[in-house]
């Protein structure tokens, strides 16, 4: 008799695509983390506060963690998170990073942006 041995490094075959709907529903139902980088208190940058925080308010309640970061006064933080314009709003969290730059007064490229689907 000749018995077959089975190849230890066979797996079995795992299908990701439930992976991968589990991840995009913990997407939508997960935390945002926005980084808003403003330059003193310039009507730009309080157009930018104004917007995000209605964007956020709106799209994301309960959903997001929102940091306002003066340059001015913390320009560390500028050249770590890469910043060359005022206001930046940076989206850490979910992945992909994403920046955008301006008062964020376009509220659906800021969504699209955001990958924030909107209720229809």
């Amino acid at each position: 008799m000749n018995k077959k041995k089975k190849n230890s490094e066979e797996l079995p075959f795992h299908d990701a695509s439930k992976d991968f709907e589990l991840a995009l529903q913990e997407t939508d139902q997960g935390t945002y983390v926005l980084r808003l980088y403003v330059s003193g208190m310039t009507p730009n940058s309080l157009r930018a506060i104004e917007n995000i925080r209605t964007i956020c308010a709106e799209h994301l309640e309960g959903r997001y963690q929102l940091e306002i970061i003066d340059i001015y006064q913390q320009p560390i933080f500028a050249k770590e998170g890469q910043i060359v314009a005022a206001p930046t709003l940076v989206k850490e969290l979910p992945p992909p990073l994403r920046k955008f730059i301006g008062d964020l007064s376009n509220t659906e490229r800021i969504l699209l942006g955001l990958d924030v689907r909107t209720k229809r």
